[in-house]
């Protein structure tokens, strides 16, 4: 009987320890020897998704470029690992190059609306930059990536950051980062465009807790084609010419914004390509990631 209950007690440990270590589902993506630095706490509270990943090339001299993911998910879904599965070479070949990678999670709409997302989001950034020498980053390197509404959140951190807006910082947050360069996959940049604009219940209604267009103010403070101006770091916008989710007609205008008021971006509308999946990974939209990071940040 001592025996058995002594299996059981070893069983249920064994279940326990299994639960509370999360296993890294997209680590095997990266270059073999990839330094991983999981479920960093960048807020110093409980909240689960004040969660960031760090992943470090080997044997890298000297201080790291850093390119700070941001996942997709209608603003309500998915992690600090999405996207990256279907992103496997990209991500590898980040890393490979000698750029460290860091991925974060921030509350979903459904948990806090906006500007929740931006506190989340500056908050990350901040505890990167205040942790550089840490981890190895240099920070006058840093580009942001985000894809869907997580290209939304990378857009607005990147263009807002020189309106320094208040409203988006934490109490005690080191606003002293910045941006090199903004990679836009797909991003949302006119909550108004939307055809659900006139929805509360729609993924961008929920984000700003009512329908865009009864509150097209709060529409306006979350759309980030308001914050474009001249001082904006570079921008590369690519988006799938079959988007069903999300219109080109975002990104289109995007880049129009940028374009007259003379910040360097290119957009780049990949043929078929439907709003997410490998077609994004191809060689062909990889080189040009590649190329503009190298550009920006080296």
């Amino acid at each position: 009987m001592k025996l058995i209950r002594i299996q059981i007690f070893f069983f249920f440990f064994i279940v326990a320890t299994c639960g509370f270590s999360q296993i890294n589902p997209v680590i095997d993506a990266f270059p073999k020897g990839t330094i991983l630095h999981g479920n960093i706490r960048y807020n110093n509270d409980t909240i689960p998704k004040h969660l960031l990943d760090i992943y470090l090339p080997a044997n890298v001299k000297g201080k790291m470029p850093l390119v700070i993911f941001i996942h997709g998910g209608g603003w309500l879904s998915n992690d600090k690992y999405a996207d990256m599965g279907y992103m496997k070479k990209t991500v590898a070949e980040i890393v490979s190059g000698g750029f460290a990678l860091a991925s974060i999670d921030y509350r979903f709409s459904t948990q806090a609306v906006f500007p929740a997302q931006m506190l989340d989001c500056n908050r990350a950034v901040s505890f990167l930059y205040d942790n550089a020498d840490k981890y190895g980053f240099d920070r006058n390197r840093f580009a942001v990536m985000g894809f869907s509404a997580g290209g939304h959140l990378a857009s607005m951190v990147g263009l807002s950051k020189n309106n320094d807006v208040a409203a988006f910082f934490m109490p005690e947050t080191s606003k002293s980062f910045s941006f090199k360069a903004v990679v836009d996959f797909y991003g949302p940049a006119e909550l108004i465009l939307f055809p659900g604009s006139d929805d509360a219940k729609s993924p961008e209604g929920l984000l700003i807790g009512a329908a865009p267009l009864s509150r097209p103010d709060l529409a306006k403070a979350a759309s980030p084609v308001t914050y474009v101006d001249k001082n904006d770091p570079p921008f590369l916008i690519i988006h799938g010419e079959k988007d069903q989710l999300v219109s080109t007609k975002h990104s289109e205008l995007l880049s129009s914004w940028l374009r007259v008021s003379g910040v360097e971006n290119e957009l780049i509308i990949i043929k078929d390509a439907p709003h997410f999946g490998e077609m994004f990974d191809s060689d062909e939209v990889r080189n040009k990631v590649m190329t503009f990071l190298r550009k920006q940040l080296n």
